[in-house]
C-alpha cells in the first residue's frame, strides 16, 4: 500500500468514526445543557463554592463569573508553579521562574496551552495533575458554557437571560469531559501510554542491542489521563517536550488516529446540539457542513504540499519526512497538523516548522481563520455562528434586506459585537509581530533568517492570540519578551472575544423572533453554506495576506 492511499484511507476510516458518533454526543449535550436537574454530586460542588445553580443570569452577570473564575485560576495556578520546590511529587525541579509561571498559568487558563519550557524537565506530578490537567477540564468547558449562551440568545425571545455559569461549567466537567476522558484514558493505556507516578530513571541508549555507552533520563506520568483531556479538551498541552510525537503520550498508528478524533469530535457535535437546541437541525447541519468543508479542503491541499516530490529523496521517502514519526508517516502527520490547527488544540506529532513551505503556511492559516472548522470546545461553534452573522450582513447589502438569522434581526448593535469579534484577535497578531520583529531583541530568539525565522514569529503570535498553543518550532519562547508578550496575547485574545459574544447574545436574547417570509435568506441550505465558506476565506485572506506573503508564501514559491 503506497504512503499516498494509506492517507486517504485514514481520513475515511477517522470521517466515519466521526460520522458514528455525531448524533448520539451531540444529542446528548443538547440534554446535557437542556436539564433542569442536578446531579448529587453537582450539588455538592454548587454547596462548596456558594452558587445558586438554578438562577438566571444576563451577560453582564455571566461574563463576571467567567472572568472572575478564569482570574482566580490563573492565580492558583500561578502560585502552584512558584511554590513547586515545596511541594511533594515535584522530582526534585524547582520553582518556575515568574515570567514563565505566568505564561504558563495563562496559558492553561485560555484553553491556549502554549509551552515555553520542557514538560519533562520542568514540571513535577503535583503541578501536572492538580494544576495543568485541571485546567484542562474547566478552560475546556469554559469555551463550551460561553457558546450554549450564545445558542441561549438564539434560542430565547424577549428576555435577556443566558442560563447559569455555574451550572454550565459543572456540568461540562461531571457530564461530558470527565466520563469521555476516563473512556479515552484507558483505551489509550491499552495501547500502550504510560499512567503512572513514577520517579526520574537513567536509561541507557542501545541500538539494535548494542550499547552505546551513554544513558538518559527517563520520568513517569499520569500521562495517559492528561493525553485524553488535552485532546478532547481541544487544550494541547503535552507532558513531555515532544507532545503527541512521543511514544509515551502517543505510542502507535492507532492511538494517533484516536487522538484526532478525541480532538475533533466535540467541536463537531457541537453542531448538532446548537440545531437541537434552536429548534433546527438543519441548521446545525449547515453549520457542520461549513466546517467539513474548510477541514476536507486543507487536508486534500497539505497532502498534496507534503506529498509533493521534489527530488530523489522526497521521492524514495515518499514524501517529506523531516520532522514527522515513520510510525506515523505523511499522511497521518498531515491530518493530525491541520486538524490540530484548525482546532483550538495546539497538539503536535510532527513539527510543523519542517514541513514544505506551503505545508507550513497552511497550518498557520488554519490557526489564523479563527479555529473555526471545526475549532475548539466551544469555541469553534461561537466563532463559527459569529462568522455566520457576518456572511447573513453581506447577503442583506447584497439584497437590500435588514438581515435576519434564526429569527433575529442583525442590526447595527449585532453587527457592532460581530466586528469587534472577528477584529480583535487580527490586530493582536499582526501589532505584537510587528513590535518583535521592529525591537533588536526578541529577533535574536529565531533560529532562522529570512521568511522561515517572520514565520516563526508570526505563527508564535497567531498561536497566542488565537489560543491554539502549538508552536512552529525553531523560536525560543523562553525570554522575558515573549513569555510577557505571549501571556498578553493570550488573554487579551482568550477574553476579549468572549466579552462581545457574550454581550452579543444577550441582545439577540431581548429580541422578539421575526417570521420568516418569502425574502428570508434561507441559511440552512447548500447556499448558505458555500457564502459562509467564501465569506471566512476572504474576510482572513484580506486580513493576513500581506503578513502571509513575507512569510510561508515568499518560502513556498522561492523553493
Amino acid at each position: 500500500m503506497g504512503p499516498v492511499l494509506a492517507g486517504v484511507l485514514q481520513l475515511l476510516a477517522l470521517i466515519a468514526a466521526l460520522a458514528l458518533a455525531y448524533v448520539p454526543l451531540g444529542t446528548y449535550m443538547a440534554k446535557v445543557y437542556s436539564s433542569d436537574k442536578h446531579w448529587r454530586v453537582e450539588k455538592w460542588i454548587y454547596k462548596g463554592i456558594g452558587a445558586n445553580p438554578n438562577t438566571e443570569m444576563r451577560w453582564p452577570a455571566y461574563l463576571r463569573c467567567v472572568l472572575a473564575f478564569s482570574a482566580v485560576s490563573v492565580v492558583f495556578l500561578y502560585l502552584l508553579q512558584r511554590l513547586q520546590g515545596h511541594l511533594p511529587g515535584s522530582l526534585g525541579f524547582k520553582a518556575i521562574d515568574p515570567d514563565q509561571a505566568f505564561n504558563t498559568a495563562v496559558s492553561f487558563v485560555t484553553n491556549t496551552n502554549w509551552q515555553s519550557y520542557y514538560g519533562e524537565q520542568a514540571m513535577g506530578h503535583v503541578v501536572q495533575t492538580a494544576g495543568l490537567a485541571v485546567q484542562n477540564f474547566v478552560s475546556a468547558a469554559v469555551g463550551i458554557a460561553v457558546a450554549v449562551a450564545l445558542v441561549r440568545g438564539f434560542a430565547r425571545a424577549r428576555t435577556g437571560e443566558l442560563g447559569n455559569f455555574w451550572s454550565d461549567l459543572v456540568r461540562g466537567v461531571t457530564r461530558i469531559l470527565l466520563p469521555f476522558s476516563v473512556v479515552a484514558a484507558i483505551v489509550l493505556v491499552a495501547c500502550g501510554a504510560i499512567q503512572n507516578f513514577s520517579g526520574i530513571h537513567e536509561v541507557g541508549q542501545f541500538f539494535n542491542g548494542h550499547s552505546m555507552g551513554g544513558h538518559q533520563q527517563w520520568n513517569g506520568g499520569a500521562v495517559a489521563s492528561q493525553e485524553a483531556i488535552k485532546e478532547i479538551g481541544t487544550n494541547g498541552g503535552g507532558y513531555f517536550n515532544a507532545n503527541s510525537a512521543h511514544p509515551f503520550e502517543n505510542p502507535t498508528p492507532f492511538t494517533n488516529l484516536f487522538e484526532i478524533f478525541l480532538l475533533l469530535i466535540i467541536p463537531f457535535a457541537l453542531t448538532r446540539t446548537f440545531g437541537i437546541m434552536v429548534g433546527s437541525l438543519k441548521q446545525g447541519y449547515a453549520i457542520l457542513a461549513t466546517m467539513a468543508t474548510i477541514w476536507v479542503g486543507f487536508i486534500a491541499l497539505m497532502m498534496w504540499t507534503e506529498f509533493a516530490h521534489h527530488g530523489p529523496a522526497l521521492q524514495i521517502a515518499g514524501g517529506a519526512m523531516e520532522g514527522k514519526e515513520t510510525r506515523f508517516g505523511v499522511g497521518a502527520s498531515s491530518i493530525f497538523a491541520v486538524s490540530t490547527t484548525l482546532t483550538s488544540t495546539g497538539a503536535v506529532d510532527s513539527f510543523h516548522s519542517s514541513f514544505t513551505g506551503l505545508g507550513g503556511g497552511i497550518t498557520m492559516l488554519g490557526i489564523q481563520l479563527g479555529e473555526i472548522a471545526p475549532g475548539g470546545t466551544g469555541s469553534g461553534l461561537y466563532g463559527m455562528l459569529v462568522m455566520a452573522i457576518i456572511a447573513v450582513f453581506i447577503a442583506g447589502l447584497m439584497v437590500g434586506r435588514t438581515p435576519e438569522y434564526l429569527g433575529k434581526k442583525i442590526g447595527t448593535r449585532e453587527i457592532k459585537f460581530a466586528a469587534c469579534y472577528i477584529l480583535i484577535t487580527p490586530a493582536l497578531v499582526l501589532v505584537f509581530t510587528a513590535a518583535a520583529m521592529a525591537l533588536p531583541t526578541p529577533g535574536h530568539s529565531m533560529t532562522n533568517s529570512g521568511a522561515h525565522g517572520f514565520s516563526e514569529i508570526l505563527y508564535a503570535y497567531s498561536s497566542a492570540a488565537n489560543n491554539n498553543g502549538s508552536a512552529f518550532a525553531g523560536l525560543n519562547a523562553d525570554t522575558q519578551w515573549f513569555n510577557s508578550t505571549l501571556g498578553l496575547a493570550m488573554v487579551l485574545g482568550r477574553f476579549l472575544p468572549m466579552v462581545f459574544v457574550l454581550a452579543l447574545a444577550g441582545s439577540l436574547a431581548e429580541q422578539k423572533p421575526v417570521p420568516a417570509t418569502a425574502g428570508t435568506l434561507r441559511t440552512e441550505k447548500p447556499l448558505f453554506t458555500g457564502l459562509l465558506v467564501g465569506a471566512i476565506l476572504i474576510i482572513t485572506g484580506l486580513t493576513y495576506f500581506p503578513a502571509l506573503a513575507l512569510g510561508p508564501l515568499a518560502e513556498g514559491l522561492a523553493s
